[in-house]
């Protein structure tokens, strides 16, 4: 891995832990034994580590899209679940809700960025939920869009929200997110 990786790498692991304003260029440099002036080569400001992160994390989520396009609909669902399972089991939120909590301090370009991003998760589950509902192996009231919104709502919270209470109700909210869409 690079060192520019590497700093990419610690800055998501830093956002999800403390949060975008909570930590600065200095712990980067301290945890990796880098200089300071290392950082600031691959990242003249912070907002250029968070912008590098956000496209990160959206090249990660086409690659998903991309490699899930001809699945059913279930498979991709479980595919977008997936992804909040493997962040519980790291002990940390997701980047959305990190940011989002963060979002009017942020430069405005990274605000847009993280709006752009959590925009292309909203229309991925969509057409998850539309794809599903036409082959009718999804069943619900909702317009899409909004059983989209509510999957990702409740996904977030279950991250945040098991932190606080029991470790199973992460699994609870997850597997009751598949279940009401069988109902």
């Amino acid at each position: 891995m690079s060192t520019r990786e590497e700093i990419i790498h610690l800055g998501d692991q830093l956002i999800r832990d403390k949060g975008f304003n909570a930590f600065s260029f200095y712990d980067i440099s301290k945890k990796l034994k880098i200089k300071n002036a290392s950082v600031h080569y691959h990242f003249p400001t912070k907002s250029d580590l968070g912008l590098s992160i956000l496209d990160d994390h959206t090249k990660k989520l086409h690659e998903l899209i991309e490699g899930t396009a001809t699945k059913s609909p279930m498979v991709k669902l479980n595919a977008f679940l997936s992804i909040y399972t493997k962040i519980k089991s790291e002990g940390r939120v997701c980047l959305v809700g990190s940011l989002a909590t963060d979002l009017n301090t942020v430069d405005p370009k990274m605000a847009k960025a993280l709006k752009v991003f959590a925009n292309e998760i909203l229309e991925w589950v969509t057409s998850i939920l539309q794809e599903g509902r036409t082959k009718k192996v999804f069943a619900f009231q909702e317009s899409a869009r909004t059983k989209a919104l509510m999957i990702i709502s409740n996904m977030l919270a279950a991250l945040q929200l098991s932190r606080l209470t029991d470790e199973k109700d992460f699994y609870v909210i997850q597997q009751t997110v598949i279940k009401d869409l069988k109902s």
